[in-house]
């Protein structure tokens, strides 16, 4: 999907839930979409307060957004922030990080759960979202170390 057509999707998501996708939102979204790994809100910060006077804060809550809206995921062990795929995103969600690059890969999780939602179902546990990281050395690395 091209950045557009991610861009149009999203709003189109928002407006579904009855959300706004605030030029502030939009703009945040617009540079997760271009960056080439995981990024922080304090990445973001320069990049946003060039065109408008954004506070961490202000940031943090379009991340947040983000996130709810399914635009965007957190990777919990970097406290950083990628795109979401739209239309490839999943409820379960593998993320490959490459411990030289910072470069996090997407991959659907469904498949690879079973065994944690057998379990989870014998425990009567409900699980709403499950996110997997894993940290190593992606292809490029490999070959580049």
């Amino acid at each position: 999907m091209s950045r557009g057509e991610q861009l149009q999707e999203a709003e189109r998501r928002c407006e579904d839930a009855g959300e706004s996708l605030t030029p502030l939102r939009k703009r945040v979204f617009e540079l997760l979409l271009e960056q080439n790994g995981p990024a922080k809100a304090y990445d973001l910060l320069p990049l946003i307060d060039a065109e408008k006077s954004a506070k961490p804060p202000t940031i943090y809550r379009a991340l947040d957004f983000l996130v709810r809206m399914g635009l965007a995921h957190r990777i919990e062990s970097m406290n950083a922030f990628v795109a979401c795929e739209i239309g490839a995103c999943a409820r379960s969600t593998i993320f490959l990080i490459c411990d030289n690059c910072g470069k996090a890969e997407e991959f659907d999780a469904g498949h690879a759960l079973v065994d944690l939602a057998d379990a989870a179902k014998r425990d009567g546990f409900a699980i709403r979202r499950t996110m997997i990281e894993a940290s190593g050395l992606c292809a490029a690395c490999q070959v580049a170390a």
